[in-house]
This record gives structure tokens, sequence and C-alpha cells, in this order.
């Protein structure tokens, strides 16, 4: 059987960095959003560590471990947006596109293991309370509130079509938001002296930081083991393809990730009437549209009953 592949109006350049059916990929111009992040961030980390143990703020190091994850992040998902535009090669015959979802995974790992550091110093903390320099630490984790909104600010418009840009994202909104809530913390010390806020916010840190992370560590697995991306619903894509004038059956149909932000399927539709290259390129120009699968593949048949993998629910 002859496997009929269309790809609506753009045709396979070897870079992949063309656009599908009007949709552009987040990474391709991401570069410069990547390196000044993780410049930004690493000279935060290091303020906050410097300052953070001159004002024995728990608060402040806790951050600092938190933003050191995420300039590892942030390098991993630049690395991975790089690798994702490599062109294919004779054993990668798809390049090297889910080094994306790779980085992504690694990226929640971090995180979640930053969590479980944070909390263990935390707890000793709330035991043993120390005095905490305030005015330092709130000067560094305004800075942060800064640093961290803006770069939250560079990645924003790309968070709904890339993960590994969302991930960025959240980590640099939810770094703005500890950051502030330090500084918020570091202020009601410096009125009441009560220096069990500062391992308590850091609590609060980890709380922020495990549920971002979790988030992320969800929808990388997912994409790993092969899931049907979020926002994709199977049963309605059945319903189209069915749903196609001519067409009788639908079976061996597959969705999956074959990076953070671009979605693949195969199908076997089997048509008496037979094909024709409009019908093929209309179904994979909706299929862009409508459930932003830009990589179709279908096989269309005349009968089902001689294809081995019928029916649907045979894999």
């Amino acid at each position: 059987m002859a496997h009929d592949h269309a790809h609506p109006d753009h045709s396979h350049a070897h870079d992949h960095s063309h656009d599908h059916a009007g949709h552009s990929h987040a990474p391709d111009n991401f570069g410069w959003t990547f390196a000044i992040g993780a410049a930004l961030n690493t000279a935060f980390v290091i303020a906050e560590l410097i300052f953070g143990y001159a004002a024995n703020s728990l608060a402040l190091i806790s951050d600092a471990i938190h933003n050191l994850s995420d300039v590892i992040a942030l390098l991993l998902a630049w690395g991975a947006a790089w690798l994702s535009q490599k062109q294919p090669t004779q054993r990668h015959t798809y390049g090297y596109r889910r080094a994306s979802i790779l980085a992504a995974l690694f990226n929640a790992g971090l995180l979640l293991v930053a969590v479980g550091g944070i909390v263990v110093e935390a707890v000793n903390r709330l035991v043993e309370p120390a005095p905490v320099a305030g005015l330092t630490v709130i000067l560094v984790a305004a800075l942060g509130v800064v640093i961290n909104g803006g770069t939250a600010l560079l990645f924003m418009r790309g968070r709904h079509g890339d993960l590994n840009i969302r991930g960025a994202y959240l980590h640099m909104v939810a770094d703005a938001g500890v950051s502030l809530g330090v500084v918020i913390a570091a202020s009601v010390i410096m009125l009441t002296g009560w220096l069990w806020l500062d391992p308590a916010i850091s609590l609060v840190i980890a709380a922020v930081v495990f549920w971002s992370g979790w988030g992320l560590a969800r929808d990388s697995v997912n994409l790993a083991l092969d899931g049907v991306p979020r926002g994709i619903e199977l049963a309605q894509v059945r319903d189209y393809l069915a749903g196609l004038q001519g067409v009788i059956e639908v079976h061996d149909l597959h969705i999956w990730a074959m990076s953070t932000n671009e979605t693949a399927l195969t199908a076997h539709l089997v048509r008496p009437g037979g094909n024709d290259d409009a019908f093929l390129h209309g179904v994979c120009e909706e299929l862009s549209h409508r459930f932003n699968i830009h990589h179709a593949t279908l096989q269309v048949e005349a009968a089902a009953d001689v294809c081995k993998l019928a029916p649907a629910e045979r894999v």
C-alpha cells in the first residue's frame, strides 16, 4: 500500500525552519531571548548568593538556588531549540526535535530537586531562627523582581506554542512573584523582628516551585511517552477524519509530539472512491488550522479488510 503524504502550503526545507500553514515555531526567534535571560539570571544568582550569605537570609539563598535551576533550564531549553533546527541525518530522520522534550523533562526534574533542598533548610531554620539583614534582602530581592519580570515579558509571546518557552516563562513569572514575596517578608521582619518569617517565606517559595515544576513534569512526561499533546482531543480529530467526504472508516490513528512545538499525525482512511492530491492537501490544511497538527501523514485505502492494522482498536 502506498503512503500519501500531504503537507499544506510549504516545502520541507532541510533546516526545518519553515512555517506550517501559517504557524511559526517559537524557538526559531528566541535565541537572543534565551541569551539575555540566561545572562541576567546568572548575574542575579551570583548577587543573591553573595548578599544572601552576607545578610544571613535563607529566603534569599533559597531564591538563588531556585534561580540557578532556572539558569540551567534556560540553557537547556536554548540548546534544545538550537538542536531542533538541525537538519535530519541518515540515523535521525526527524532531526533532533525531540531534544526539546528531553530538555523540558530535565528542567522539571531540576525544579523538583530544588524544592527538596529548600524545604530541608527551611525546616532547620524554623527550629533555630537566625537574625537577618533586612535592608540588604529587600534591595536584592527588588532587583530580582525587575530582572525576572523583564525576562518573563521576553518569553510571553511564545508561551502558548512551545512547552520549553512556556516552561521558561513560568519560571520567570514564579521567580518575580517569589522575589516580591521576599521583599514583603524582609520588610515585615525589619518592622516586627519575626525571624521565623524568613524560613516561612522559603517554604512558600518551595510550594511555588513545586507547583510550576509538577505541571511541567506532567506535560513533558506525556510528550516523552508519545502521548497526545495537551489541547488536542483524539476523539475530535477522529470524528473530523471520519466525517470527510467518501471516508467510511478511520484506523491506525496516532497523534504525538515531534518536539515541544510541533505535532504529528498518521492515519489510515478507508475511502472506496479513491483519493486525489486536492483531497489530501485539503485534509492536511484543515488539520493544521483546526487542531494545530502540522505534520500529517495519511494513507488512503479502498477497502478496510485488506489492511492488517484495521480495525481502529488495533495498534
